[in-house]
């Protein structure tokens, strides 16, 4: 029920917008006032007395029915039962349908031997400052960038005295809390950053000097462009007027010149190509495959975009794909559809570039393949979930090589059902699966039954071997969660809040904890083999088709080059499912010689990558990888 005092603030809304939208829209364009009229309604219903509105137990009815937030965002009560699925029928709950016998071994094995390390997990925090909606790690200074959205103009981190958000000139409203921060990986310290306009599912990158390149958002940072470098002191530079379309949940990809191009989002059937700095562009490319692959529940939200090594951008939206030449700007190929059901958001799946595999010599067609993993096989797992109920996740992937003459996907069948996880690339080439749920999908309460256990996929293994399961967590890393490959092979994995704003006595509460995963390969049982680059012989700098050499120290008695790997890892920005920019090569050797048997010396000599297609200009985590168990990195920079 609403109270007298609702009624009459959303009156005095609704004919402020009347008279706002009449005025400024000629009569037949109203249309296109009405779908801007639920970006208005927000802020003026978040003042004075009404600010902390949602935090009633029956706001999100208010919500939905007032469509606070348009006419496709949806709330469930965050204060519900984590357990209601569990006393209901659930007709049609299929999940992932039988799969071919080709791709369902009579008898896959996730468990792995008996005594064979599951990884570990540390609590490294309790107080991230913000919510880590966001997250990257930042080359130069190794500190993680996390930041979650402005509209609550609340956090558990204040900004510095003095430095406030203007929220409103004639009232003089301000916002005095942090949205974004700096957390040091090695002692955990956080340092507050200022933002203006609000990244509210937004995308990002690291541009090729190392610095954050981010866009879109809500309301007005949804035509935003900022920019983050990484020196003492800097602070957050912000466009609000750069891009031609508005992205709210658009993904953001690297280009073999180091560029970006911003593909999607909600109502925006299109896609860019961020200007630069302090410019703005005029017109966007109409995008006719995002329109094909819209649904009523919208599940072709934060496409996947990889680049390929032959230039062209693999984008997936829904359960299909095409091949875009950035240059021509055509669609080069359309891929076959992957059965199963919806993989983006909110259906919410997952995807990576598999690792690509260099040689000292390779041939004019350097292979790449692209792993989808989980989401729903319901096309209304969003409506559905708005009304209590909540369906199996997908517990297939379909893994597709996309530079093929007849690209076909095969499918396999992961340990659990996994919707809203995260699939981080492992210095060693394997993939890790994390976060998410088993039920629902991504949306304010749409989910059930934390997935809490990791799960790590082999590429080079057989099929029915590929997957084992891993540690479980404790901490129930919903929607809004984010993980973070680490220099020293940890995976950072922060956030979690499926709640409207910041609150703590939810069914799901506001994370803050900070966690970080200890892989197999950190074990005690295998570190001894770990090897460590000398790092005042190791590159700053490569260029491209070069040879380099680096220099290791080891504790083995011998090292030899079948069980050396150097691999080259590209920070993912994490955020909703979706990994952008992550990139792992395996480069290869030439030659791997004993300088100082005593000392434990040894040198390396590797071929960098051949191109900007293979490895876009940037900074990468350079690692050595020696039986299995992989070094600190260093940094290093291709361009």
């Amino acid at each position: 029920m609403e109270c007298q005092g609702e009624k009459k603030t959303f009156r005095l809304v609704r004919k402020f917008q009347n008279s706002f939208f009449l005025s400024y829209y000629p009569p037949r364009s109203i249309a296109m006032a009405n779908v801007f009229r639920s970006l208005v309604i927000l802020p003026l219903l978040f003042v004075a007395s009404y600010a902390q509105f949602w935090l009633r137990p029956d706001a999100y009815e208010f919500f939905n029915k007032k469509k606070i937030l348009g006419p496709h965002e949806l709330f469930n009560n965050p204060f519900g039962d984590a357990q209601d699925y569990l006393r209901k029928k659930i007709d049609n709950d299929f999940g992932t349908q039988p799969l071919p016998k080709s791709a369902n071994p009579s008898h896959p094995s996730f468990f792995g031997l008996p005594n064979e390390p599951k990884g570990s997990w540390e609590l490294v925090s309790v107080n991230s400052g913000v919510s880590a909606m966001h997250a990257i790690l930042l080359p130069k200074v190794d500190k993680v960038l996390m930041y979650d959205a402005t509209i609550w103009k609340k956090s558990e981190i204040r900004l510095p005295a003095g430095h406030c958000r203007l929220l409103n000139k004639t009232t003089g409203e301000k916002d005095c809390f942090c949205h974004s921060v700096l957390f040091d990986i090695a002692t955990t310290a956080i340092t507050p950053l200022q933002l203006h306009t609000d990244t509210w599912c937004s995308s990002g990158g690291l541009s090729i000097d190392g610095n954050l390149v981010g866009t879109g958002g809500f309301q007005g940072g949804a035509k935003t462009v900022r920019y983050l470098e990484t020196c003492k002191g800097c602070n957050w530079r912000e466009f609000p007027t750069a891009l031609a379309d508005r992205r709210w949940y658009s993904t953001q990809a690297e280009l073999p010149d180091g560029g970006f191009i911003v593909v999607g989002g909600r109502d925006a059937f299109s896609y860019e190509y961020i200007p630069r700095e302090g410019r703005s562009n005029a017109k966007s490319y109409f995008f006719d495959f995002l329109k094909k692959t819209s649904d009523k529940d919208e599940n072709n939200l934060y496409p996947f975009v990889h680049l390929s090594t032959d230039g062209n951008l693999f984008i997936f939206a829904n359960d299909r794909a095409v091949l875009l030449n950035p240059k021509s700007n055509k669609v080069v190929r359309e891929l076959p559809a992957l059965p199963g059901g919806h993989r983006n958001y909110p259906a919410t799946g997952m995807s990576v570039l598999l690792p690509i595999k260099l040689h000292s010599k390779n041939n004019r067609v350097i292979p790449a393949e692209v792993l989808v993993c989980g989401g729903s096989g319901h096309r209304d797992a969003y409506t559905q979930a708005s009304k209590d109920i909540f369906y199996t996740a997908l517990e297939d992937c379909g893994r597709i090589r996309i530079t093929d003459k007849k690209p076909a996907w095969k499918r396999e069948v992961m340990p659990s059902p996994r919707v809203m996880g995260d699939m981080m690339i492992l210095p060693t080439g394997d993939v890790l699966l994390l976060n998410g749920a088993q039920r629902g999908c991504s949306g304010w309460g749409f989910a059930r039954e934390p997935n809490f256990g990791p799960a790590i996929y082999h590429p080079k293994a057989k099929l029915g071997n590929r997957f084992r399961e891993l540690k479980a967590s404790t901490i129930p890393r919903m929607y809004h969660s984010s993980s973070v490959v680490l220099p020293d092979g940890k995976i950072l994995v922060a956030g979690s809040n499926t709640n409207n704003g910041y609150v703590y006595n939810a069914m799901f509460p506001t994370e803050l904890r900070v966690e970080k995963f200890l892989p197999p390969y950190l074990d005690p049982s295998v570190i001894g083999r770990r090897p460590v680059i000398i790092a005042d012989k190791a590159p700053n700098q490569i260029g491209y088709n070069n040879l380099f050499k680096l220099y290791i120290k080891s504790k083995a008695l011998k090292v030899e080059k079948k069980d050396i790997q150097v691999t080259m890892y590209a920070p993912a920005f994490t955020t909703h499912g979706v990994s952008m920019n992550q990139r792992l090569l395996d480069l290869g050797l030439e030659d791997v010689i004993t300088e100082n048997a005593f000392l434990g010396i040894h040198a390396i000599t590797a071929v960098s990558p051949p191109s900007g297609r293979v490895a876009p200009p940037g900074y990468y985590m350079l690692f050595v990888v020696h039986q299995g168990v992989p070094s600190v990195s260093s940094w290093v920079q291709i361009k």
